[in-house]
């Protein structure tokens, strides 16, 4: 039994490798290749490149970018076709524009107003025990007010 879980975890490991073994004769364009696949979107998947992705989608845009190194074409040709026909969706990190630029601001907005709010509370608690512990010492003066009236009305009693 131990034998088939240690085959099986090692087919397992093994079937985890790199999707893509295309290998370019340039290192140039093999860093080029590997650096486009990793900053293009898989359109199918949730939020992996098309070098991570096991989609056919990603499968035909690696063959696409694969092919067009191959043609000569520079990686700012590569990543304006793409951007043309699948939209600034298929980059990892988009281009500033009025369309992405939620995409920028919102995060910030986001931890602007997480701030805003935790000041708000840590502030709102400062103030309650501030205000708490000056009704406990204004208790205690009206015990030590209320103490001292009656040890002058009826006298020490010692």
């Amino acid at each position: 039994m131990k034998r088939l879980l240690f085959i099986f975890l090692l087919m397992m490991s093994c079937s985890s490798d790199a999707v893509d073994t295309r290998q370019l004769s340039d290192p140039k364009q093999q860093e080029a290749y590997e650096t486009l696949t990793s900053e293009l979107r898989c359109l199918v998947c949730q939020n992996q490149t098309i070098a991570d992705s096991n989609a056919e989608l990603a499968a035909d845009l690696r063959r696409q970018v694969y092919e067009m190194l191959q043609q000569g074409k520079s990686r700012q040709e590569i990543i304006r076709f793409m951007t043309d026909r699948y939209g600034d969706f298929v980059l990892y990190k988009p281009p500033f524009k009025g369309k992405t630029s939620i995409l920028w601001i919102a995060p910030v907005v986001f931890l602007l107003m997480g701030l805003i709010t935790v000041f708000f509370f840590i502030r709102r608690k400062k103030a309650a025990a501030k205000l708490h512990s000056q009704a406990g010492a204004l208790e205690t003066d009206v015990e030590k007010q209320k103490k001292i009236r009656s040890l002058l009305e009826n006298g020490d009693p010692s």
